[in-house]
């Protein structure tokens, strides 16, 4: 198992090997690895021991203990099966050993980070449920389907192999503008990036200042409007909002020379342009979520340095705009990867979605690839039907010049937040000067925008700001619906030194997060004026009705 974890390590990174420096690290700590060898070959020999006491029907302890809430050896037989018992325990060993050789291990701080994730993407790999001769339910399944699991699985392995990625959901039961993005509204602007879409009011009278959704240009937008039970769209009508949306169009070659400022001027700014426009108003609430955050907050710094005034409050979505901690999807980025990036497709061409998605997918790795791996290809079944997983696998394209450059100077060298670094739509660009009310929300276990990352907007920003936590990751803990109230959320926190400091001091409160913008978002959207219909202006005529075309071009 260990050597076959170097060979993994070094295989990440051609260029500078982690399974070298790996090895100079525990070099530099003889006396810890010692100790971590003597340590291993005791519950060895520990769990060598309590499989013969077990075998002779003497008194039998596990040496070694699956996490609380590990569905992977949730089967009986993990438990009441010497072998699959002795196979489980024995996994667990060497993870821990693995685990513990890379925090022992001497290193900077950039290097840990690496070998922590890889390691943690060796050993879910290395799971013995993850195999068809070493899991019991699957086996179990194969004898009693007279081995009709075993055909299945391998039909179920060929239909992914041809679309290129694994099957998350069932993908039959859903169809966008069908049963998933059905709020009712029109596409009232299009130009060759986006289409602008205004939705129905649901009340009589409206709050005069619209609000204007950037979604992220790397998903669809319509994880805001899944079904009526969970729409924040819906939600947000309700609460009296005239309520914008972007729907990004979905990249092809034709598209392939657009660029980050390209994202501002011909999605952000027009969409600011015209929804104001067709509202007739002066001011507008925008709300940026993730990358769509991030575009939005840059377009704002490029506004507020020409005096634009326009946009009343911002409200982030799990969005980075400092990205000094950017988390587990920094352990991808590098020069090296970067300038081979920008080469193959820096001046032209498209990043394919499929490809992002699988390294999102990665970062969770046990819930979004062997989870399926197990129950698709082992088991030979259809897993069911969620509508979260159906858009999850609706990925998008991004253009290459778009793509490289965000990369470059978000992820690997946080030009973004530096003050005139960067010079964006023809203005150099100060995040500082973004001033209005702000409300941030993160969740405590997104793994794309960690929650501490979302914490260094405290510090960039310039205005009143709103930092808010809520439970669960980077999507379920926004598509928390208020009618549900599940989970919670954390609030009131001190924002002038650690992201630690602000979660002590804050104040949790049980319930969906939605509730608490709802009211922060209510006061900021000006007098009430009676509702109009998308159209209703004449020059914003209905050019389809919602969803639109562009959500429904796949990248498959």
């Amino acid at each position: 198992m260990l050597r076959s974890f170097h060979q993994a390590l070094a295989a990440q990174s051609p260029a500078h090997p982690l399974a070298e420096e790996f090895a100079r690290g525990l070099a530099q700590n003889p006396e810890r690895w010692s100790g971590l060898q003597a340590e291993y070959l005791k519950k060895a020999a520990a769990l060598w021991t309590a499989m013969l006491a077990r075998e002779a029907g003497k008194d039998y302890q596990p040496v070694m203990r699956p996490e609380p809430g590990d569905r992977r050896f949730a089967a009986a037989e993990w438990r009441d099966n010497p072998y699959f018992d002795y196979l489980k325990q024995s996994y667990l060993l060497n993870a821990g050993l693995l685990t513990e050789m890379v925090e022992a291990a001497e290193v900077d701080a950039r290097a840990k980070h690496r070998l922590r994730f890889f390691t943690r993407q060796y050993i879910d790999a290395m799971s013995p449920a993850n195999f068809a001769a070493t899991n019991p339910d699957a086996i179990r399944a194969a004898l009693e389907t007279e081995g009709a699991s075993i055909a299945a699985g391998v039909r179920n392995l060929a239909a992914d192999v041809e679309k290129g990625r694994i099957s998350m959901t069932d993908e039959s039961a859903f169809e966008v503008g069908r049963n998933v993005a059905v709020s009712p509204g029109a596409v009232v602007f299009e130009n060759a990036l986006i289409q602008l879409i205004q939705y129905a009011p649901a009340t009589a009278t409206v709050y005069s200042r619209p609000v204007l959704i950037v979604p992220p240009c790397i998903n669809k937008f319509y994880i805001l409007d899944l079904q009526p039970e969970n729409s924040l769209v819906r939600y947000m009508v309700e609460q009296g909002h005239s309520v914008f949306v972007v729907s990004w169009r979905n990249p092809g070659p034709e598209l392939g020379h657009l660029s980050w400022d390209d994202y501002m001027r011909d999605g952000v700014m027009v969409a600011i342009d015209n929804t104001l426009a067709a509202s007739e108003s002066a001011e507008l609430n925008a709300v940026g979520w993730c990358v769509g955050g991030t575009i939005l907050g840059s377009t704002l710094a490029v506004l507020r340095a020409s005096g634009d005034r326009r946009i009343a409050s911002l409200t982030l979505l799990t969005t980075m705009l400092d990205f000094a901690v950017p988390g587990d999807l920094g352990v991808f980025i590098d020069e090296d990867m970067v300038a081979a990036r920008e080469q193959a497709i820096g001046n032209g061409g498209i990043m394919p979605g499929r490809e992002m998605a699988t390294v999102f997918s990665s970062l969770r790795a046990n819930d979004l690839i062997w989870n399926y791996v197990v129950n698709n290809y082992l088991k030979g079944r259809q897993p069911e039907a969620f509508d979260l997983l159906y858009w999850n696998s609706d990925s998008t394209n991004l253009p290459g010049p778009m793509y490289c450059w965000y990369i470059r100077n978000t992820y690997l060298e946080n030009n973004i937040i530096v003050p005139g670094k960067l010079t964006m739509c023809g203005t150099p660009c100060d995040l500082g000067k973004v001033d209005m009310p702000t409300y941030v929300f993160s969740t405590r276990e997104d793994h794309i925008v960690p929650w501490r990352a979302a914490f260094g907007t405290t510090r960039v920003l310039s205005g009143e700001l709103t930092f808010v936590v809520g439970a669960s990751g980077h999507i379920a803990g926004v598509i928390n619906p208020a009618s549900k109230n599940r989970r919670s959320f954390w609030t009131g926190g001190e924002t002038g030194s650690t992201p630690e400091h602000w979660l002590e001091t804050a104040t949790e409160t049980p319930g969906s997060w939605w509730r608490h913008w709802a009211e922060w978002l209510a006061a900021r959207g000006g007098d009430r004026v009676p509702a109009r219909e998308p159209g209703a202006n004449a020059a914003f005529r209905v050019i389809e009705n919602a969803p639109g075309r562009y959500v429904r071009q796949r990248a498959d």
